[in-house]
């Protein structure tokens, strides 16, 4: 093994997150709310040399962590087409790439006061459709306020 090649330790079940886009796995662990108290082995790789893409690109590997499709959601947001590979026994069990939804419903409010998603006598989930991947522009599917990411 030559001096210049990094080794991170294997996780035996987990989630690794690849491709994130560089400077961003910060934001992607207070998503899923890790902050490393619970004594879960995590590690985070930022700026690292990405010989697929040519450039650079974030890694998080977190142990004994399963993502759920709104955490999906959110990541989704901050970094689409980056993969995501489970792991099972230190073998990639299922992997794929991120790719933004259609639509989010109820994954965050609307930032119109006014909207009727905001109203507490309403029974309505905010709704937000994907007008733009890049950059990511949502439209509030009920007051039709533009959120940017």
């Amino acid at each position: 093994m030559s001096e210049l090649t990094l080794r991170i330790e294997k996780i035996k079940q987990g989630t690794v997150i690849d491709h994130i886009e560089p400077g961003k796995a910060i934001r992607v662990l207070n998503i899923l709310g890790l902050d490393g108290q619970d004594g879960r082995l995590i590690t985070v790789a930022i700026n690292v040399q990405s010989k697929k893409l040519g450039g650079k690109k974030d890694i998080i590997k977190v142990e004994s962590v399963f993502l759920d499709n709104e955490q999906l959601n959110q990541i989704s947001l901050i970094s689409p087409k980056c993969s995501i590979s489970y792991i099972k026994n230190f073998k990639v069990s299922k992997k794929f790439i991120l790719n933004i939804p259609d639509k989010f419903i109820g994954l965050f409010p609307c930032t119109n006061e006014n909207c009727i998603s905001n109203a507490e006598r309403e029974p309505v989930m905010s709704e937000f459709m994907v007008i733009s991947e890049k950059p990511v522009k949502l439209r509030c599917a009920y007051c039709s306020r533009i959120l940017r990411f």
